[in-house]
């Protein structure tokens, strides 16, 4: 079972009150979960990467505080407070922290088709 850290009932949280870097690694927390998608906050420590991968979900990254590098279908993106970017569902990416980075990452609801 995974716990969330707010309910539909619970609509408000402080960045500062649940940003938690790890030494090393990343540390995500659910803030909340419902049908339409998943709202986790993702802590990375300064040079943590991820792989290149793929998730059949669209996602957004707004970043919060922090720098690093997004690479999206070989482009890459500078990511800094308040950068906002969309990595559309099964397109490849990575990603890279310059410094401690935190972010809210949105999953949405699966991708099953799409005539677009």
């Amino acid at each position: 079972m995974t716990t969330t850290i707010m309910s539909l009932k619970n609509t408000e949280i402080r960045w500062a009150d649940i940003i938690d870097y790890p030494q090393t690694g990343a540390k995500n927390k659910i803030l909340l979960e419902d049908g339409n998608g998943r709202y986790m906050l993702m802590c990375l420590a300064m040079g943590m990467q991820m792989a290149e991968h793929t998730n059949p979900r669209n996602a957004t990254v707004n970043v919060i505080e922090g720098q690093g590098v997004l690479t999206l279908e070989d482009q890459e993106i500078i990511l800094e407070s308040g950068v906002f970017a969309f990595v559309p569902a099964n397109s490849r990416h990575a990603l890279k922290a310059e410094t401690n980075l935190a972010f809210l990452l949105t999953l949405s609801e699966q991708v099953t088709g799409s005539n677009s």
